[in-house]
């Protein structure tokens, strides 16, 4: 059974940072492309930041030289680094993994940016 865990969420101020993580389990990690998302209430989910199974990474414009993805194919983890966090990245944040037409996500963590 394929798991996606991402862990890492919490309440922080703004201007700080947060390294959020997703281990997968059930699938040959190495092949697959890591995406994670996010999402605000009444909003669609939205793609903030990829990395590929070759390691080429991108991001949305958005969070472009904020944040950072990384991956460890040896733990079958994907990391985002999130740095100088705004109120507006509040949103729960998803891993995805996609291979050719099979996509998994996980069940999300909450990052909440406030004083």
């Amino acid at each position: 059974q394929v798991q996606l865990v991402e862990s890492g969420g919490g309440l922080v101020q703004p201007g700080g940072s947060l390294r959020l993580s997703c281990t997968a389990s059930g699938i040959i990690f190495s092949a697959y492309n890591m995406r994670w998302f996010r999402q605000t209430p009444g909003q669609p989910r939205e793609f903030v930041a990829g990395i590929d199974s070759g390691g080429s990474t991108n991001f949305a414009d958005s969070v472009k030289g904020r944040f950072t993805i990384s991956r460890d194919n040896a733990k079958n983890t994907v990391f985002l680094q999130i740095n100088s966090l705004e109120p507006g990245d509040t949103a729960v944040y998803y891993c995805n993994a996609v291979f050719s037409f099979t996509t998994h996500w996980g069940q999300g963590t909450q990052v909440t940016v406030s004083s």
